[in-house]
């Protein structure tokens, strides 16, 4: 039986090497990048979304991080404070080729020893913001952080037993971790093929 998780999605950046835009409200394909993680995190029992104020589905939970714009440890903090599954997905909110499959990947990597489990990307690098926490753990974490504000997520993880997973791509395929940063890695995002239709989110 699938495991039952809750989801954060981290929206709060400042998006500024791409001023004037809300970077989550942007398309790539027929749908906005926020839509898109929200739907490869459509399984979960409660969604929280950490950011401003804007359009989400029904049923998808609005935070803001105090003070707004304060980094994503600050938004966990608040986003953790919505959820109540013992198993939470730590997503940002420009992945738009994230995939219920990769999600499903990092919930399996969860090991018994660990307290969380990371995507390592193709170059062997930690993706901070794209893991599965058990709760506990990352109450714990913040907990012993205090102050928060300008934390870095690898200072959370620094007392924490971290499972690392790796997952491969199919040729030709953008990675479902490839973030969208700058007006050309959205150019980039775009060319690289209309991602199918994300499905439908829960009710």
């Amino acid at each position: 039986m699938a495991l039952a998780f809750d989801a954060i999605v981290l929206a709060g950046g400042r998006s500024s090497r791409m001023p004037g835009q809300r970077k989550p409200q942007l398309p790539v394909g027929n749908a906005t990048m926020l839509q898109r993680v929200l739907a490869a995190v459509g399984r979960a029992g409660t969604r929280v979304v950490v950011g401003p104020p804007q359009p989400v589905p029904d049923r998808v939970v609005v935070v803001q991080e105090t003070p707004p714009g304060s980094g994503p440890v600050s938004g966990l903090a608040a986003g953790t404070a919505e959820i109540t599954a013992e198993i939470v997905l730590v997503v940002a909110a420009d992945l738009p080729f994230l995939t219920p499959e990769l999600i499903e990947a990092l919930i399996d990597g969860l090991t018994a020893e660990a307290d969380v489990a990371l995507l390592v990307d193709e170059n062997g690098r930690d993706q901070y913001l794209l893991g599965a926490w058990r709760s506990a753990a990352l109450r714990r974490a913040l907990g012993d952080l205090d102050p928060l504000p300008g934390r870095a997520m690898r200072e959370l993880l620094a007392r924490l037993e971290v499972a690392r997973v790796a997952v491969p791509v199919p040729k030709g395929s953008p990675a479902p971790w490839t973030d969208v940063d700058t007006p050309a890695d959205l150019q980039h995002a775009r060319a690289a093929g209309q991602p199918a239709s994300p499905p439908q989110s829960p009710a």
